[in-house]
């Protein structure tokens, strides 16, 4: 019977764990898409740099956009965080881009960081249950 108990307080971790670990899964996508975007963002910064006007699609609401004209395109404003944004020119606009990439990078390294030290426990966790599950039935196949 104590096996058993073990054998169910093994189980409720690894679901814990598990759990934990598709969190953190999320966000870890969730990062990855922010890096996505900065990339794309110093992207379209290269692309438009230096030309005097650029046609383009703007955003409307609701998922529309309409086709308009960017009439200055040596000014950016760019958002650094906490609601609060910032006027800047191409390379002050992609040095505070960098800056921020580095800082999702450091975030998406502790988060896989974090997914291996829960993996890692999730199968110490299996192997434990697997032997605590085999020497019960061992014990139930002696007894018949």
């Amino acid at each position: 019977m104590e096996d058993q108990q073990r054998l169910n307080s093994l189980l409720n971790e690894i679901n814990a764990y598990s759990q934990q670990a598709q969190l953190i899964q999320q966000q870890i996508e969730m990062i990855q898409a922010s890096i996505a975007e900065v990339d794309a963002l110093s992207n379209t910064i290269d692309d438009i740099e230096g030309k005097e006007s650029i046609e383009a699609f703007v955003p409307v609401g609701a998922g529309a956009f309409i086709k308009g004209e960017l009439k200055s395109t040596d000014e950016i404003i760019v958002s650094i965080g906490s609601g609060i944004a910032v006027k800047k020119d191409a390379d002050g606009a992609r040095e505070i881009i960098a800056g921020q990439k580095e800082d999702l990078k450091d975030s998406l390294d502790k988060m896989l960081a974090n997914l291996q030290q829960v993996t890692d426990i999730v199968g110490s966790l299996q192997a434990q249950a697997e032997q605590i599950a085999a020497a019960a039935q061992g014990n139930m196949t002696q007894m018949g």
